[in-house]
């Protein structure tokens, strides 16, 4: 999957720094090297489904980030956290 950019809601760049402590940057970072990309759910449109990427900041934390992939090719992102241990292990096997 090609990711052309990333769409950030304002309201929701600052849930994420509030509730889960995970910046702009971070996520920015995840999307930079090479994540473990699954479809999670279909979306509400047509072609606009909901992703998972687990992946890894420059400072080496381990991230999930979930987002709508919109059909011009950008990332709509709903959600970024650290990832939990089955997340782990699933991007420890890539």
């Amino acid at each position: 999957m090609r990711i052309t950019g990333l769409i950030w809601l304002d309201e929701l760049v600052e849930k994420i720094e509030s509730k889960h402590g995970v910046s702009q940057w971070e996520v920015d970072d995840v999307f930079m090297g090479k994540p473990n990309i699954r479809k999670m759910k279909k979306g509400h449109f047509r072609g606009e489904d909901v992703y998972r990427a687990l992946g890894r900041t420059g400072a080496g934390r381990y991230m999930a980030v979930f987002f709508v992939h919109k059909r011009t090719g950008a990332a709509l992102i709903l959600s970024a956290r650290d990832m939990d241990r089955k997340e782990r292990k699933i991007y420890a096997a890539k």
